[in-house]
């Protein structure tokens, strides 16, 4: 299993932030900028030309070009009509190229706007949100409950981003000083252990058409997950603003002491509890598969082989698998009675559920989420900075949320803990489906068994423009 503290990870594992990407070539050794679209890149004589490639490749041919491209360098099919061996050993990306594909992930890209109306709110604004800073990627009223892992032949890493204030690398008049956003991304992640992550070619953890090109030597594989029980509490957060609330359609009864916010809710019309818990899981399967559909599109733009896909099992790479040899991600799972798959609720330090061990209560959980929203950082707090030009007076417009608003949703999470043995019901607190997979491609494979347009000009001239 994997061992990690949170001293580790605030501190000693936290790549520096003073180090400048003197690793990946963009040491800043002039004053002028190249500016590509609003991208400025420093002139230097070492800046690869796939660099440049990549800021000017357009929307529309990395759309109508995505394809899995799944042959990597070093990879075999030793029969059939495809069968092929390559030629070349396993290659890696470039650090530069790996965290341009993280940032395309999970990267921050300024400021949220918020959800800015609700007439049944006025004058107030709707206080929706988990996070202050925007994303990569779209997530359901900007609850962000999302983070990125990811593993390559060098180790295992945490790639935090979803409280991310907005990058001090991008303004809305000069551009992104992409030396300055890689670098923000760069410090804020933690390696977490040696060596790739384990991922056994066998039945038991992953689909056996991925066994030959999934997780393979040389290949980054960035793992989305998300904190599903944090999601359900904001969902239900969600009805109770919108003066909703559920019932436990499973046992076919109604929560016990939600009449007594008859005042915040309709008690007489709830939602069937596996419906809300259904429109969760969908709502953040739409947040990682997005995630990664972004990382794919960059995959064209950066000639890189790879693909996303699901292939690998999802209890395998969070480590609950029940193999000894395969700790995955490490993350703590308890075997429930009459519940026959494991329920994994967090990694310890690192990234916790917001349910029990976790938090003591669902209660500490509720709170947890509340202070989220309007503490230090939060999307509806005045100290926080932001987008707007009376930035202080928005943010404190929210719509506040008081003790009897906490006490209505604490009492349905409660209910569900206690109904249930634990949080959510029928769906897990933590979630992985789908990953992108990212190496060095294998044009010859292609050459061999294609026709032309089997991959693109970036592929093509990958290595000569990487350099």
């Amino acid at each position: 299993m994997l061992k990690t503290t949170r001293r580790k990870l605030l501190g000693g594992s936290m790549i520096g932030a003073s180090a400048l990407l003197s690793g990946v070539g963009l040491n800043a050794t002039a004053d002028e900028l190249n500016r590509k679209g609003k991208i400025m890149l420093n002139k230097l004589p070492a800046l690869p030309n796939g660099l440049i490639e990549a800021a000017e490749f357009p929307l529309i041919e990395a759309i109508h070009g995505r394809r899995s491209r799944r042959f990597a360098r070093g990879a075999s099919i030793p029969e059939g009509p495809l069968a092929y061996t390559s030629k070349h050993d396993p290659a890696p990306l470039s650090d530069m190229e790996q965290l341009l594909l993280l940032t395309t992930v999970g990267g921050n890209t300024g400021w949220s706007n918020l959800i800015p109306n609700n007439r049944f709110y006025l004058p107030k604004i709707p206080n929706y949100a988990g996070a202050a800073g925007g994303r990569t990627f779209p997530s359901a009223a900007g609850f962000h409950t999302t983070e990125i892992f990811y593993t390559d032949d060098k180790g295992t890493y945490f790639f935090p981003t979803r409280d991310m204030p907005a990058t001090t690398a991008k303004s809305a008049e000069d551009g992104t000083d992409l030396n300055a956003y890689l670098n923000e991304h760069k410090a804020r992640i933690v390696k977490l252990s040696d060596g790739r992550l384990n991922t056994p070619a066998t039945p038991l953890h992953m689909e056996m058409h991925n066994e030959w090109c999934a997780n393979v030597p040389g290949s980054t594989l960035i793992i989305p997950v998300a904190d599903l029980a944090q999601h359900m509490i904001l969902v239900i957060c969600y009805l109770v603003q919108n003066g909703a609330c559920i019932y436990d359609d499973v046992n076919n009864q109604p929560i016990s002491g939600l009449e007594k916010f008859k005042n915040l809710v309709d008690i007489e019309n709830p939602y069937p509890l596996s419906y809300v818990e259904q429109l969760g899981l969908t709502e953040v399967t739409v947040e990682l598969s997005t995630s990664c559909y972004a990382g794919a599109l960059m995959l064209q733009a950066l000639g890189l082989g790879g693909w996303m896909y699901e292939g690998i099992n999802p209890f395998s790479i969070l480590g609950a698998s029940g193999d000894p040899d395969v700790p995955g991600l490490g993350f703590r799972f308890d075997m429930l009675e009459e519940q026959p798959l494991p329920n994994v609720t967090g990694l310890e330090g690192v990234f916790e559920g917001h349910c029990p061990p976790h938090f003591k209560d669902m209660r500490a959980a509720v709170d947890s989420v509340v202070t989220r929203k309007f503490g230090d950082g939060g999307p509806f707090n005045k100290q926080t900075d932001g987008p707007y030009k009376q930035n202080a007076e928005i943010r404190g417009s929210a719509a506040p949320i008081g003790d009897e608003f906490i006490d209505c949703v604490t009492t349905m999470a409660q209910y569900i803990f206690d109904k249930f043995g634990r949080f959510p019901a029928t769906v897990p607190p933590i979630f992985t489906l789908m990953y992108l997979q990212a190496h060095q491609l294998d044009t010859e494979f292609y050459d061999t068994h294609f026709t032309s347009g089997a991959y693109l000009r970036t592929h093509a001239d990958h290595d000569k423009n990487w350099v």
